[in-house]
């Protein structure tokens, strides 16, 4: 009864956090359709991808190592000093060396992404503002370590409005270029509403933030590194490589088109995603009997599932409105896709569910196996559903690759758990 409560008091909190991301996200998508149309709403999915990407390499990848250790050394009575203070370095230090490494590319990287010189600068400012994103993940990371799920919603929330707001003055003024830079700001900006709330708890310490380098910390934490960073380049670089197949097959309308209903897709499994990663994967880590370890297991299907199966049937039900509302009507022709990716859906949070072991338990090799294979499998299939059955091939692909993903996850945790004692 303790663990359904615990998992509906998170649910809750983690569903304020998320309805407060969404309408930020989807008031600037929303902005951006009406403004530039389709295009405008591919050009900006590119530029989030290389934010994403480059935001998850700069702080080093440690968030999920953070989380995890805290919930182990919380547990044991560990000092967290050494880890908090090895974390901050590793996080300094990677984003110091990308912010040098975007400097030096900027041309390059504006014109592959956006065919546009224009936008260089906006890849220099995007070249400092990962220093300070970078931080905020780690207090992100640290909060979420230590369970503090009311104060980690709060953070969300206060981001969420600086979020919207910024994008809607630039844009006003600047159009899609004021948008682009004000998601930028908006983002560097959330370190200094995550510090102010990790500065009034109980367990913050002025000592965690000392230019300290443990090597055998940063050892633990190197290979939650290497899965998070091998994760965070083949997400964003699939979604980059996938736009671009279909803008040479069809156009950036097109294109757009993809990009609204996979974004809506994406909008409500913040909610499932977010409760797996605040509640579930610290609470796998500090398991280690088989009995309870399974339960947390059974729990997760029992109530994940059905509000993800409930959750796409109204999203299919509701797609006219939904898109309309989100979007405008020039977006349309996108309708007929959300039947597979809705499916799709489904189908990746039952395997979420129990590829988050390797994550929990630092099974390094198998996790970026795993995420290198499925990632190309996924743009194969990408490109020969699409060359098969038009644009809706790019949702068949997403089926098909979670469905082998999900086979692969069950005979992971499957041979994990009989392994345990």
């Amino acid at each position: 009864m303790v663990l359904i409560l615990n998992i509906l008091r998170t649910g809750l909190l983690t569903s304020i956090a998320t309805v407060a991301r969404l309408l930020s996200g989807f008031l600037v998508m929303k902005f951006v359709a009406i403004l530039a149309g389709p295009e405008g709403v591919a050009q900006l999915g590119q530029f989030m991808s290389l934010t994403a990407l480059l935001v998850v390499f700069s702080g080093g990848g440690v968030g999920a190592g953070v989380v995890k250790y805290l919930a182990e050394y919380r547990e044991k009575n560990i000092s967290l000093q050494i880890l908090l203070n090895s974390a901050f370095c590793f996080s300094l230090a990677s984003s110091l060396v990308m912010c040098l490494a975007v400097l030096a590319f900027s041309e390059h990287l504006s014109v592959w992404l956006l065919g546009d010189l224009r936008y260089k600068s906006l890849i220099i400012v995007l070249a400092f503002a990962q220093i300070f994103v970078a931080l905020h993940n780690l207090i992100i990371a640290i909060v979420n370590g230590m369970m503090d799920v009311k104060r980690l919603a709060a953070i969300h929330v206060g981001g969420a409005a600086i979020g919207v707001l910024a994008p809607l003055v630039l844009g006003y003024y600047y159009q899609l270029y004021g948008v682009l830079l004000a998601f930028l700001l908006a983002q560097a900006s959330l370190l200094f509403v995550s510090f102010i709330f990790y500065r009034k708890s109980d367990y913050f310490n002025w000592s965690y933030f000392s230019l300290v380098w443990n090597a055998e910390m940063v050892k633990k934490l190197s290979h939650f590194s290497v899965m998070t960073l091998t994760s965070a380049l083949l997400a964003p670089a699939v979604q980059i490589a996938t736009r671009n197949i279909l803008a040479e097959k069809f156009s950036w309308e097109q294109v757009g088109y993809w990009q609204a209903v996979s974004k809506v897709s994406e909008a409500y499994l913040l909610f499932i995603t977010m409760a797996i990663s605040v509640y579930y994967l610290p609470k796998l880590s500090a398991i280690t009997d088989k009995k309870s370890f399974i339960a947390e297991i059974r729990t997760a299907y029992q109530y994940l599932v059905p509000a993800v199966v409930v959750s796409a049937l109204g999203i299919y039900l509701f797609r006219d409105f939904i898109t309309q509302v989100l979007f405008s009507d020039k977006f349309s022709d996108a309708l007929y896709l959300y039947a597979p990716q809705l499916l799709g859906d489904v189908i990746k949070v039952m395997s979420f569910i129990l590829s988050f072991i390797m994550l929990a338990k630092a099974m390094t090799k198998l996790f970026i196996f795993s995420e290198v294979f499925f990632s190309l499998t996924y743009v194969a299939w990408v490109y020969f559903l699409t060359g098969h059955f038009g644009l809706v091939g790019a949702m068949y692909a997403f089926v098909v690759n979670y469905a082998i993903y999900f086979i692969f996850s069950f005979l992971v945790a499957r041979r994990f758990i009989v392994s345990m004692k």
